[in-house]
């Protein structure tokens, strides 16, 4: 999933950051305890030229950065993904707002992936986000040579809405496709069957 840095101010988008729990993950704000498995996985060439904003190399001082912005809640909440039997740090997700909206974001560590952690997640925080504020649609994007990302998103509901561009910090100019998802489709699939 890509998550484009645009701010915006609309109140509608505010949300508290409840702890949440899937069948398999905690879900919870990001704590100073998660840096060193934060920056394992983080530093990850695969996994930051699928983002936006995550650097590459991903040290100590980028996790510290990471840790103060989803604190400050400035670009919307940000969520660390832990296995709810061990509390292993396996990965972030959140709700970004941008020019477009408020946009659903996720990234799993490597050795965790092909294991519906990211899918999980996902269907938490558009509940969260359908349940929590007045939005009538939720966007997610997603670089066009991510094809686990498109998996995650249509699992969710979402549609494709088109394509558009965005920089990524170590990809530089990138191709993504867009997607949305409306309340009314949201409530019509409120019971996630699993595909």
């Amino acid at each position: 999933m890509v998550a484009e840095a645009e701010d915006t101010e609309d109140e509608s988008y505010v949300i508290d950051c409840p702890e949440l729990a899937t069948e398999r993950l905690g879900m919870r704000a990001p704590r100073e305890s998660d840096l060193e498995q934060l920056v394992t996985l983080a530093d990850n060439r695969h996994v930051a030229e699928m983002l936006a904003r995550m650097p590459h190399p991903y040290g100590e001082a980028e996790g510290r950065t990471f840790l103060a912005m989803a604190a400050s809640r400035r670009a919307g909440i940000v969520y660390a993904l832990t296995l709810k039997d061990t509390g292993i740090f396996v990965g972030c997700a959140g709700l970004n707002t941008t020019d477009r909206g408020l946009e659903l974001g996720y990234w799993i560590g490597e050795p965790y992936w092909k294991r519906g952690y990211a899918t999980e997640a996902a269907h938490a925080l558009v509940d969260l986000a359908f349940q929590r504020t007045s939005i009538q649609v939720l966007h997610a994007s997603t670089r066009v040579i991510n094809p686990a990302s498109r998996r995650v998103i249509h699992k969710c509901g979402f549609q494709y809405a088109g394509q558009g561009m965005l920089n990524s910090i170590v990809a530089g100019q990138v191709p993504v496709e867009r997607y949305r998802l409306d309340r009314k489709t949201w409530t019509s699939l409120r019971n996630w069957i699993h595909f």
